[in-house]
């Protein structure tokens, strides 16, 4: 059973500045709500009870925020000194893991049933599975191309106008597959651009499972402000 998930949650926010000009973007308020409320709220809904959170820019105002303990969930901090990406966040909150464990992106919100992406991991043997979304928005989503069983055969870095497969941003993750990538590790380095790439083409076994559940991502101001809807 999968109880822990780390989210990473480290970023500036630069593109929601405009409507969110001074708080952390996990602590953009949603109907009067911080965003990573809805998070934790969905999550300790599914089952997990451990949060690391990943915290750079304005990390105080998280922590004060949300002290240790969330509802019935704990609380770990790791806060990076300087800004390290979503692939550097992962490298550095998940030293020390030696259990299958979740990882979210701190401005996304994806409705996935934890019960069905643990058990379509463990039926398949499966090193690193995404959550995927269909969508027709070629312009800020990457492809990714699965075999008729789930297997990812294609990370495509061209756009596609049809509807298509993405990244959903909802991860599980074994540790086998962190200690590989350690050579990275204190570095700013992305996640979707380099530690996943990179795990695809040294033979990590990788597979995708799409998922039909809301899927909203904060990180532009159209879409924080689609949240209010979606969220509640």
């Amino acid at each position: 059973m999968v109880t822990t998930a780390i989210i990473l949650a480290g970023g500036l926010g630069t593109r929601l500045k405009i409507v969110n000009p001074i708080l952390p973007k996990p602590l953009a308020p949603i109907n009067g709500r911080p965003f990573l409320e809805y998070l934790f709220d969905y999550w300790i809904s599914q089952g997990i009870s451990k949060f690391i959170l990943s915290i750079g820019y304005q990390s105080q105002s998280i922590i004060d925020h949300f002290d240790q303990n969330y509802r019935s969930a704990s609380i770990e901090y790791v806060v990076e000194n300087s800004p390290l990406g979503t692939g550097g966040g992962l490298l550095l909150s998940a030293t020390g893991l030696s259990e299958p464990f979740l990882v979210l992106n701190g401005d996304t919100f994806f409705e996935v049933d934890l019960k069905d992406l643990s058990s379509f991991h463990d039926k398949n043997k499966s090193e690193w599975t995404i959550s995927l979304f269909r969508t027709d928005n070629s312009q800020r989503y990457m492809p990714i191309e699965i075999s008729s069983d789930g297997i990812i055969i294609k990370i495509k870095e061209t756009n596609k106008q049809t509807s298509y497969l993405s990244n959903g941003g909802v991860y599980l993750i074994n540790p086998s597959v962190i200690k590989n990538l350690y050579k990275h590790a204190n570095k700013k380095i992305s996640l979707e651009d380099v530690l996943l790439p990179e795990s695809f083409s040294t033979g990590v076994h990788l597979y995708g499972l799409e998922c039909f559940g809301d899927f909203i991502d904060i990180g532009i101001p159209e879409d924080y402000y689609r949240a209010k809807k979606i969220l509640s």
